[in-house]
C-alpha cells in the first residue's frame, strides 16, 4: 500500500513538474497541511542527505529541521528508507525535467536516450551536492514500470520499434542505462575532473552504453562527438 501511495504521488508530482505555470489571473492554489507537512519533511531531506547517508540520520533530527511533529513522519513514510527514497525521487524529477528541456524538439530516439546521460552528468559537475541524495538513494528507481522511467522507456520501445537496439534492450534496456548515468554521475561527483576530462569520459561512456544497446559503433561515436557537456 505504501509503495502505491509514493508511485501515486510520484506520478503527481511529476505531472505538476511537466504543467505549464498558472496565469497569473488565477490565484494560486493553497497546499493542504498534510501537503505542507510532506513538503517541509522533504525538504528538511533535501538539507540533511547531502552531508550524510539516510543510516546516519534519525528520524527526530528530521522532524526537528522540518519544525514537524515525530507522529508526522510515519503519516508519510513508512521508514527511513522509504523517506529517503521520496527525497531522491524529488532530484530524479529535476534531473527529468532537465532531460526534457535537453530533448525538447529532438525526434531520434538514441539521440534522446543519449541526451538524458548527458544531462545527468552535466548536473553531476554542476550540482554535485544535489546530486549525491540522488546517488545515495538505497532504492534507486530502475524498474521499467517505475514513473520515473516513463520518458527513458518511451525512447528505448520508440527506438525498438525501429530496429535500432539489440532485442534485449526491451527488458533490460532501462536497467542498464539508467546503471551507466548513476555510475557516470558517481564518478564525476566523486572525483571533480576538469571539464575537458568530463567531456572526454562522458564520450567514452556514451560509446560504450549506446554500442551496447545495439547502436552501430560509428553511429555511436558520432552521438558521442556531438553531444556536449
Amino acid at each position: 500500500m505504501v509503495k502505491y501511495l509514493e508511485n501515486d504521488y510520484l506520478v503527481k508530482y511529476a505531472g505538476r513538474m511537466a504543467a505549464k505555470a498558472p496565469s497569473p489571473s488565477k490565484a494560486p492554489r493553497v497546499p493542504s497541511r498534510t501537503g505542507r507537512t510532506r513538503t517541509a519533511l522533504i525538504a528538511a531531506g533535501l538539507d540533511l542527505m547531502v552531508d550524510r547517508p539516510i543510516d546516519a540520520i534519525a528520524i527526530d533530527e528530521v522532524v526537528a529541521r522540518a519544525g514537524v511533529a515525530k507522529g508526522s513522519f510515519f503519516n508519510h513514510f513508512v521508514d527511513k528508507h522509504a523517506f529517503a527514497a521520496a527525497v531522491a525521487a524529488v532530484v530524479r524529477l529535476e534531473v527529468e525535467a532537465e532531460v526534457a528541456r535537453a530533448n525538447a524538439g529532438i525526434v531520434d530516439p538514441v539521440a534522446r536516450i543519449a541526451g538524458g546521460m548527458a544531462v545527468a552528468a552535466r548536473l553531476a559537475i554542476a550540482q554535485p551536492r544535489r546530486m549525491t541524495i540522488l546517488l545515495r538513494a538505497q532504492e534507486p528507481a530502475t524498474s521499467q514500470t517505475h514513473p520515473l522511467n516513463r520518458g527513458l522507456k518511451g525512447d528505448i520501445e520508440a527506438a525498438l520499434a525501429e530496429g535500432l537496439l539489440r532485442p534485449e534492450a526491451r527488458d533490460m534496456g532501462v536497467t542498464y542505462w539508467l546503471g551507466l548515468c548513476l555510475v557516470l554521475s558517481a564518478h564525476l561527483v566523486t572525483t571533480r575532473p576538469p571539464l575537458t576530462l568530463a567531456a572526454t569520459l562522458l564520450a567514452d561512456m556514451l560509446t560504450l552504453g549506446l554500442t551496447g544497446l545495439g547502436v552501430p559503433a560509428e553511429r555511436a561515436a558520432q552521438l558521442a562527438r556531438d553531444i556536449r557537456i
